[in-house]
């Protein structure tokens, strides 16, 4: 159902016939450039994925070479991050290419950073300064996600655009 909500999908069955020469308002729109703020969103998703990566094989590196408690459980934990990585790694690469999908795996992610954030905020090490910045990095990129600019940027329409879309079914 969200593909039938999805504004690209009328724009690019009128360009077939047209070859991208943009003969509609609407079509040169589409293929502009992205909007800083959901770039800026990208990058951020995509940094927490690859420090979701990095992690992953420090913790897998050390519990192969070093000498944990419990190497299966290290290999194991190891894995799962980079595992893990994939989500906000798969939700940037969505939000670059503005598809619509992106917003909910991306949403998430940052949801899920919050607590992670909380653990490291009340932890009496150097976690403290990660914990800030993962908090920081998670309230940015979700201010950016949720943004108007960025929302139809992705071509998803509110609860205010549904009016237009049940005048459209009834013509």
């Amino acid at each position: 159902m969200s593909s039938e909500q999805n504004p690209a999908t009328p724009k690019s069955t009128g360009n077939a016939g047209n070859a991208g020469a943009g003969a509609a308002g609407e079509d040169t729109e589409h293929a502009g450039s992205r909007p800083p703020r959901l770039t800026y969103a990208a990058a951020l998703v995509a940094l927490e994925g690859l420090a979701l990566v990095v992690g992953g094989l420090w913790i897998l590196v050390l519990g192969v070479t070093g000498d944990p408690d419990d190497r299966q459980q290290a290999v194991t934990g190891g894995v799962t991050l980079m595992v893990l990585a994939l989500l906000p790694l798969l939700a940037a690469r969505g939000l670059l290419g503005r598809r619509s999908w992106s917003r909910g795996p991306a949403v998430i992610t940052q949801i899920m950073a919050l607590p992670v954030a909380y653990n490291l905020l009340q932890a009496d090490s150097m976690a403290i300064p990660a914990g800030i910045a993962l908090a920081a990095a998670a309230v940015a990129a979700l201010v950016l996600i949720v943004n108007g600019e960025t929302t139809r940027a992705l071509g998803i329409r509110g609860p205010g655009n549904a009016e237009d879309s049940d005048s459209d079914v009834g013509k």
